[in-house]
C-alpha cells in the first residue's frame, strides 16, 4: 500500500529531522483542502523548496517552523483553490476527489494553540478523510474550506488561520461557522462501522448476482451515484439518481463486466470507510466509495480515472 512519504533518518541534524517530520501532516492537510494527493505532494514540495531557499539566518529566526510550513502550504493551497473552479470546468465529466487506500495512515493532525470548535460540531480527523466530507468541501469557497480544515480538523487558532486566509480572526470564525453548517446539513443518521461494512458487502454480492431487487432494497430512494473517468476511462457523464435507476445502472455494468476477462471485485477500505475496488489483470481499474445514512446507501462515488488510482496497490 502506498502511504505518505516518511521522513528520512538524518541523525546528524535534529533541526532537519524536525522539519522533515512535518511532511506527513502537511500532505494530509493539503490533500483535504485540494482533494488530490498529486496536488498535495506538489504543494508540500514547493513549501519545502521555499524553506530551503531561505538563508540559515532566516530559518533560525522562525520561532515555530511547523507553523511556518503550515502557513506557506496553506497559502499555496488557497491560491490553487482559487483557480480550481476553472480547472473543474475543463474537466471531462464529473470530478470526484482522489480516493485513498486505507485510512489511519492518512490521518494526522496538529494540536495548535487555538481553541477547538464545539465538540458536537468539530470535524474529527477520521471523518475529515471520508469521501463524503471531501465532496462537501468542494461546495465551499476556498476561504471557507481553509478555515474549516485548519481550525476544526487541525486545531489552529483563528488568529493563525487569519494569517493564511488574509482576513480578520472574526471573519475566519464566521467562515468556519458557515462551513460547519454545510457539514451538519449534509450529515445523515449515523451508522455503526460494522453495519456499513455489511451494507457494502451486501451491495457487492447483489451487484455480482445482478439482483435488481436486492440492490434497490440497499439504496435510499433518493440515492445518487456519480462516476469519474476524466475522459481517460468510460464513466457516466452525469450522476445517476434514484434507487431503481442506480440499481439498473449497476446491473448493466455487471453484465458488461462478465464479458471482460480477469475482472475482480473486492471489499477494501476507501478513505477510512468500507468501499469496493475493481481489479483487472492486477491493475486497479475502479474504486467505489459510499455514504451510508441509517440503514441505506445514500451516495456512491466511482472513480475510474487512472490518474487518480496510481496510489492503489495491485490486486
Amino acid at each position: 500500500m502506498s502511504t505518505p512519504s516518511e521522513p528520512q533518518e538524518h541523525g546528524t541534524d535534529p533541526g532537519l529531522d524536525a522539519i522533515m517530520s512535518e511532511r506527513r501532516r502537511l500532505i494530509g492537510m493539503a490533500y483535504r483542502l485540494l482533494g488530490s494527493l498529486a496536488d498535495a505532494e506538489d504543494v508540500v514540495q514547493e513549501t519545502y523548496a521555499r524553506w530551503y531557499a531561505m538563508s540559515p539566518e532566516r530559518q533560525e529566526a522562525v520561532r515555530t517552523p511547523a507553523a511556518w510550513l503550515t502557513t506557506v502550504a496553506g497559502r499555496i493551497c488557497l491560491d490553487l483553490l482559487g483557480s480550481a473552479r476553472a480547472r473543474r470546468e475543463r474537466y471531462v465529466g464529473e470530478w470526484i476527489p482522489e480516493p485513498l487506500p486505507g485510512g489511519p495512515e492518512w490521518i494526522s493532525g496538529w494540536s495548535g494553540g487555538g481553541t477547538a470548535a464545539d465538540p458536537a460540531d468539530r470535524v474529527t480527523l477520521d471523518e475529515s478523510i471520508s469521501m463524503a466530507f471531501l465532496v462537501v468541501l468542494e461546495s465551499m469557497t476556498p476561504a471557507e474550506r481553509v478555515a474549516l480544515v485548519l481550525h476544526d480538523v487541525f486545531r489552529y487558532s483563528f488568529a493563525e488561520v487569519a494569517e493564511i486566509v488574509g482576513r480578520s480572526p472574526a471573519a475566519c470564525r464566521q467562515l468556519a461557522s458557515s462551513a460547519r453548517r454545510r457539514i451538519r446539513d449534509s450529515r445523515g443518521p449515523l451508522t455503526a462501522p460494522a453495519r456499513q461494512a455489511d451494507l457494502v458487502r451486501d451491495f457487492k454480492q447483489a451487484w455480482q448476482a445482478k439482483d435488481l431487487n436486492a440492490l434497490i432494497g440497499l439504496l435510499d430512494p433518493q440515492a445518487v451515484a456519480t462516476s469519474d473517468g476524466g475522459g481517460l476511462a468510460t464513466a457516466s457523464p452525469h450522476p445517476v439518481q434514484g434507487a431503481e435507476q442506480i440499481a439498473r445502472f449497476f446491473v448493466d455494468l455487471s453484465a458488461r463486466a462478465e464479458r471482460e476477462s480477469g475482472l475482480t471485485l473486492a471489499v477494501r477500505t476507501v478513505n477510512g470507510q468500507p468501499g469496493l475496488v475493481a481489479h483487472q489483470d492486477g491493475t486497479t481499474v475502479a474504486v467505489l466509495a459510499f455514504e451510508i445514512a441509517g440503514d441505506r446507501i445514500r451516495r456512491i462515488w466511482g472513480v475510474r480515472n487512472p490518474e487518480k488510482l496510481r496510489h492503489w496497490p495491485a490486486d
